[in-house]
């Protein structure tokens, strides 16, 4: 496929969502091997004892750990195109963060696709709304407008 061609099917599906992911089991020692990583070891995160005392009623996972999640969902949600040679993560425009995550959710991606250009002749940028919903919450875990290179065989 070409990236004229690729432009082309993906302009038919600009407004639509175009990607629900699998859920993730969030857990404890995933927080914790996700501040060790980081370096962030805030309390909120790692000590369940203390969590439990606070207004939040237990640990909740880091808001970045959620957000990296994203490039897993965007796995589960966009094979490579024909003729596509990689994606890249070109940063967001928006970003918020909605809700906490707790140990014992499960969180999963779902992306709406709002727009898509030419940008060289070998990338098309493609703005994807990212809602990051955790199961059995009427409240998403994050909202983003994520932004991402699909590049493309260059022409001879």
């Amino acid at each position: 496929m070409s990236i004229d061609a690729a432009l082309e099917t993906l302009q038919g599906q600009v407004g639509t969502e175009v990607g629900v992911s699998n859920w993730i089991a969030i857990d404890q020692p995933m927080i914790d091997r996700f501040a060790d990583t980081t370096h962030d070891d805030q309390w909120i995160h790692v000590d369940p004892a203390r969590a439990a005392q606070s207004d939040l009623g237990g640990t909740i996972a880091h808001g970045f750990l959620t957000l990296s999640l994203a490039s897993r969902f965007a796995y589960d949600c966009f094979p490579m195109m024909p003729g596509q040679t990689m994606g890249i993560n070109y940063g967001f425009n928006r970003l918020r963060f909605l809700s906490p995550v707790r140990p014992g959710d499960r969180v999963r991606g779902r992306f709406t696709l709002t727009q898509v250009s030419k940008r060289t002749d070998t990338d098309l940028m493609r703005t994807m709304g990212l809602t990051i919903e955790i199961a059995g919450s009427d409240r998403p875990a994050l909202v983003a407008e994520w932004l991402g290179l699909a590049v493309f065989v260059s022409s001879p």
